[in-house]
């Protein structure tokens, strides 16, 4: 048995088959079982724990259908639209959930209606109906009034009034309810006779498109586990094509006889329905796990699944010498994603800002190819035009982000606040005398960047005596002897060469 806590009083939550024989049933309080069967072996319960194991087994339902829903405290809704077939059925579907939960120690009332709401109560009331849509009223007639699921004030008024099932509710006229209860009672009995029913919300986005391999026998050999994604991969790429979209993200999925599920996606930076790519990329993601795929007594079903498409233009990229270059480099930023993690591997795209730090903005590289972070066409001008200068350049090949404090020492005799180059600086524990300098270059902050900062910087390009290059700025503001001068601090932002 289940004990919690309700109302400053442990009352039983659950209970098993032999204390329901004996009239122990949920909701009584422990005091009142025990007089029953003083030896009742109870355990206080444990919410978190109770979510976690019905959210594996919603996990495991999505063999059935990727529309699964989370009902707590014990409950969960499928949406089987069209999909009974795929059983053989819809009595055979019934019997293959009750059985499978059955293996797994759970006892699984099941029913299936044409609406959530009739579903729902039949489940609770009558394990194992059947019921075809537009038939739910009659259904439902003979439960209690208690599967309207109405709040406990509610119900207990209902059954003081002497209204035991749903068809006593249903055939007064609402307005009975309504002036007492509101629109409460009424919104309840459409609902489960099928009337303005809630839509069903997933807890797991959809994919956009599914396949799977169902084995008689659950397999756990590398090779056969191999072979089948390869397989499935075909599959989808031939639905890709028919729909004439890509995918932007695969999902493989494996269910161990067990229950266990262990779920694997890999990204891609351009659309493709390519079966080699597909199975290629989701190896490298079984290659890249910290623990081997375990098979345990074997997988039962294996599904691979699109979870994000674009469409695909096969036309675009065919002509033209770079197009294979492309293909190349795209195919090795998947691999590097799939094997170390998308967000590991970026690409620097230019920012629309004077800012150092800020010119040059890391995006993951498989996002590059998304409308959110496309290049427009003059977007890298500026880069390119660095890219083709003869002379040496002005921004330092290192960048050091955030910049090293330094200490600096003005030439002698330009007072305490110079506006030129130090004439030495000490880094990293080591003194450096400047023998060249080129500046100062002013550079303002963005206004947003200066929260605790100064307005702006101005930067030298300066060269050792050993002929090092090193780029310093010295942070300021307009009026050295303002608030805001904070003793014009000397920095090292970057390395040439």
């Amino acid at each position: 048995m289940v004990v919690a806590k309700i109302d400053n009083a442990l009352r039983l939550t659950a209970v098993d088959d032999a204390a329901a024989r004996l009239g122990i049933r949920r909701g009584l309080p422990l005091t009142s079982a025990r007089a029953i069967h003083p030896d009742l072996k109870v355990v206080e319960a444990d919410p978190a724990a109770d979510q976690a194991l019905l959210e594996a087994i919603a996990d495991w339902c999505d063999r059935y259908t990727p529309f699964v829903a989370i009902e707590p405290p014990d409950g969960l809704l499928l949406d089987m639209s069209g999909g009974a077939h795929l059983f053989d059925g819809e009595e055979a579907l019934i019997a293959d959930i009750t059985q499978a939960m059955a293996r797994r120690g759970f006892t699984a009332a099941v029913a299936l209606a044409g609406s959530i709401g009739a579903a729902r109560a039949l489940a609770r009331y009558r394990p194992g109906t059947i019921v075809p849509a537009g038939t739910e009223a009659q259904a439902v007639a003979p439960l209690p009034a208690a599967a309207l699921g109405l709040p406990a004030d509610v119900a207990q008024a209902i059954r003081r009034a002497g209204l035991a099932t749903v068809a006593d509710l249903a055939d007064r006229p609402r307005a009975i309810f309504s002036s007492r209860f509101g629109a409460l009672v009424g919104t309840a009995l459409d609902r489960l006779r099928g009337v303005g029913d809630v839509p069903l919300s997933p807890r797991r986005p959809p994919p956009c498109f599914r396949i799977g391999q169902r084995f008689a026998e659950p397999v756990a050999d590398a090779a056969i586990i191999a072979a089948t994604i390869a397989g499935l991969a075909r599959d989808l790429g031939v639905h890709l094509e028919r729909a004439g979209q890509g995918a932007r993200r695969v999902e493989a999925a494996f269910f161990r006889s067990d229950g266990a599920l262990t779920r694997l996606s890999a990204d891609t930076s351009r659309p493709t329905r390519d079966a080699a790519v597909i199975a290629r990329l989701l190896h490298e993601r079984l290659e890249a796990l910290a623990d081997p795929l375990d098979p345990g007594f074997g997988f039962d079903l294996i599904r691979l699944a699109a979870l994000v498409v674009e469409p695909l233009d096969t036309a675009a990229g065919a002509f033209g010498g770079g197009a294979e270059a492309e293909r190349s480099f795209t195919a090795l930023i998947d691999r590097l994603g799939a094997r170390f993690g998308t967000r590991r591997i970026v690409r620097f795209l230019p920012g629309d800002t004077h800012v150092p730090e800020a010119t040059a903005l890391p995006v993951p590289a498989i996002d590059v190819g998304r409308a959110a972070v496309r290049l427009t066409p003059g977007a890298t001008a500026a880069w390119q035009a660095m890219r083709g200068a003869t002379e040496p350049p002005a921004r330092p090949l290192r960048l050091f982000d955030p910049p090293h404090p330094i200490q600096a020492q003005p030439r002698p005799g330009l007072g305490s606040h110079p506006d030129g180059p130090p004439a030495r600086f000490r880094w990293r524990r080591c003194l450096h005398e400047v023998v060249k300098a080129e500046g100062p270059e002013r550079i303002a902050l963005d206004w947003w960047r200066t929260a605790g900062r100064l307005p702006f910087r101005d930067y030298f390009r300066v060269e050792d005596e050993a002929g090092h290059r090193f780029w310093l700025f010295r942070e300021g503001c307009d009026d050295p002897a303002g608030p805001e001068s904070g003793g014009r601090r000397w920095f090292l932002h970057g390395l040439f060469g």
